[in-house]
């Protein structure tokens, strides 16, 4: 009997292992969102990882950057120096998104990709 509750026992360990392990990397537990709906409903995504895109615009005073649709629905994009270098271009971003009624909508970038064609 304990020779066989032990192999069971342990698979039952690396089974809960493989399975915590599964939403740390990669593209796993990323909601794709689009900007309207994190403009329309972002308490509902708060505190997730999403993905989305629009065009990176900034403001000099206070420095702030962030991407927009053509609608102008918006989420401001940290850390700055890392979106920067994308002003003006169309971009997909991932990453942790967070909403607060005072702070607005912000994402804290994991991955910033161009999105190709004019």
């Amino acid at each position: 009997m304990t020779s066989h509750s032990t192999p069971v026992a342990t698979g039952l360990v690396l089974l809960f292992a493989a399975l915590s392990l599964a939403g740390c990397g990669g593209g796993e537990g990323v909601a794709e969102v689009p900007l309207p709906v994190l403009a329309e409903q972002p308490a509902a995504h708060d505190d997730s990882r999403v993905a989305t895109q629009g065009v990176v615009r900034h403001f000099d005073d206070p420095l702030h950057y962030w991407i927009e649709d053509e609608d102008l629905h918006r989420v401001e994009i940290f850390p700055h120096e890392r979106i920067a270098p994308y002003l003006g271009e169309a971009v997909r971003v991932q990453g942790h998104f967070r909403f607060s009624p005072t702070e607005g909508r912000r994402l804290t970038l994991q991955s910033v990709e161009r999105l190709g064609g004019e």
